[in-house]
């Protein structure tokens, strides 16, 4: 029993380190990206 919790335990470790945490992007940040690229091909 002590080993199933140890290995769950190792797993989830292993899956926090291997997750990257990227910057979540809000609806506005999208528009305004996509604003500055419409610009961008205007000129």
């Amino acid at each position: 029993m002590k080993k199933v919790f140890l290995v769950l335990f190792a797993a989830g470790l292993m899956a926090t380190s291997f997750t990257s945490c990227r910057e979540n992007k809000t609806v506005g940040d999208e528009i305004e990206d996509v604003a500055d690229d419409v610009e961008d091909a205007v000129d």
